[in-house]
């Protein structure tokens, strides 16, 4: 019955609330509110450019809310430390199944500790890498190498992997890319234009993918 009811008030949600942002706040000591100025840089670069309405303030929102279903994306970043308990794994999935998107983003260091907590989410499935012609790389802007490398870090090729549920691909993991610094204020990392260009362009891929399917 909760099960049941969650997805009707997903649903109801996302009818209400189309085209809404929020990060998603995680337990485990990782630096969730990790790059502040990102989301909101991406939401009025899509605004500008992809002809969305978001709301240009991002809302906050803890894995184990029903404030998720309010959402149809979920952004998630950090560097270190994830932990899902029982109730947020199953209220992730429950949104997840129930036509929600969750972007993560690695800031650098995330990904064996996402990798992990993930299991909990969907035990069954592995994260994919998503093939060059996968069409979150041609939805807006045009990638055909597939995702930009913004920051070196460990100097590893960038990789977008995903979890699919039958062909729906339900969560995007962001790996050895970093995006969001891209999206920063440009006075926090000092990218170039150029840089940060092909960041947001990446991202507001990534967001009309996720409203569209």
């Amino acid at each position: 019955m909760k099960q049941v009811f969650s997805i009707f008030f997903c649903l109801f949600s996302f009818f209400v609330f189309s085209q809404n942002l929020a990060v998603l706040k995680y337990k485990g000591g990782g630096d969730w509110y990790g790059n502040p100025t990102a989301l909101p840089n991406l939401i009025a670069f899509c605004n500008q450019n992809i002809n969305t309405q978001i709301n240009p303030k991002p809302e906050t929102v803890e894995t184990g809310s029903s404030d998720i279903f309010q959402y149809p994306f979920l952004h998630m970043t950090g560097h270190g430390n994830v932990f899902f308990s029982e109730t947020d794994a199953e209220n992730l999935r429950n949104y997840l199944l129930s036509g929600g998107f969750l972007h993560i983003d690695d800031n650098y260091g995330m990904k064996p500790y996402i990798t992990k907590e993930l299991k909990k989410v969907f035990p069954e499935k592995e994260l994919i890498e998503l093939p060059l012609n996968h069409p979150i790389f041609s939805t807006a802007f045009k990638f055909p190498e597939g995702l930009p490398k913004i920051h070196e870090h460990d100097g590893k090729r960038p990789q977008a992997m995903g979890i699919f549920v039958e062909t729906r691909l339900v969560l995007l993991f962001t790996y050895e890319s970093d995006l969001g610094d891209g999206w920063e204020d440009p006075e926090v990392h000092n990218d170039p234009a150029e840089v940060r260009e092909k960041a947001l362009k990446m991202g507001a891929n990534i967001v009309k993918f996720a409203f569209e399917n």
